[in-house]
């Protein structure tokens, strides 16, 4: 696992998150003493760039925001020019609970890309209303795709091998929820390998959640849209890392 550590880069998008940042990478360093962290400041207006330099991370800033998808783009480019094998998407906002990514990374071992699933039995976290029934539809329609079970098919916890690594960098969707759905889609549709491990999601430490209860609605029907876009889109193929 020490080996593998040392190929891996926790690349954490964040947008306006001054006030949870530090202690997410405190925490990553206290889970995994050494590993690389990248936060990729997506166009932040506060201090998102200058806690997460205090805190010991490198910092990648975009000058405008791209959103989740536009900035993990930009962290698999740089995982790659700068040698890391492995990527794993953590939330800034202190969702994600760092002590979790070694089951991940020991997932990837029978896979190219690994979802921390909620709705998988760990935690209790709960979505309801519309955006619940999104998350379990899509769900259900993308294990069809992926041809294993998922729970979970829009959590942004993930942690991505070489090849996956490689497709990303060059595929990755920057469209609101492609980087979920659509992400998977390509990931499948490109022969790769996907599964799920159970994960237990956690309160925001700080900062303003993304869904509010009145985009719960829009939520579906953007979901619903990701998923038609993926599927209509032409498939890509896999490089191989250094190619």
């Amino acid at each position: 696992m020490q080996m593998l550590l040392g190929q891996t880069l926790i690349v954490l998008p964040a947008f306006n998150e001054e006030q949870s940042i530090g202690s997410v990478i405190a925490e990553i360093e206290q889970s995994m003493p050494g590993v690389a962290r990248l936060v990729v400041d997506d166009g932040s207006a506060d201090r998102t760039s200058a806690v997460s330099a205090a805190a010991g991370a490198d910092i990648l800033r975009i000058p405008f925001n791209l959103g989740v998808g536009g900035a993990m783009r930009a962290g698999f480019r740089f995982a790659l020019q700068e040698g890391y094998h492995t990527v794993v998407q953590l939330d800034a906002d202190g969702q994600h609970d760092p002590a979790a990514v070694p089951d991940l990374l020991h997932a990837l071992e029978n896979a190219d890309v690994v979802i921390g699933a909620r709705f998988a039995g760990a935690g209790d976290y709960a979505a309801k209303g519309p955006r619940r029934w999104a998350i379990g539809v899509l769900s259900a329609i993308l294990s069809k795709i992926c041809g294993v079970r998922l729970t979970d098919a829009t959590s942004g916890f993930k942690a991505m091998g070489p090849r996956a690594v490689a497709l990303f960098a060059e595929h990755y969707p920057a469209e609101y929820l492609g980087d979920t759905v659509e992400a998977l889609v390509i990931a499948a549709r490109a022969g790769l390998t996907i599964t799920q491990v159970p994960t237990a999601m956690r309160p925001r430490q700080g900062g303003a959640p993304s869904h509010r209860p009145f985009r719960a609605t829009l939520y579906l029907a953007r979901a619903c849209m990701a998923l038609v876009f993926a599927l209509i889109r032409p498939a890509v193929t896999v490089r191989s890392v250094g190619e």
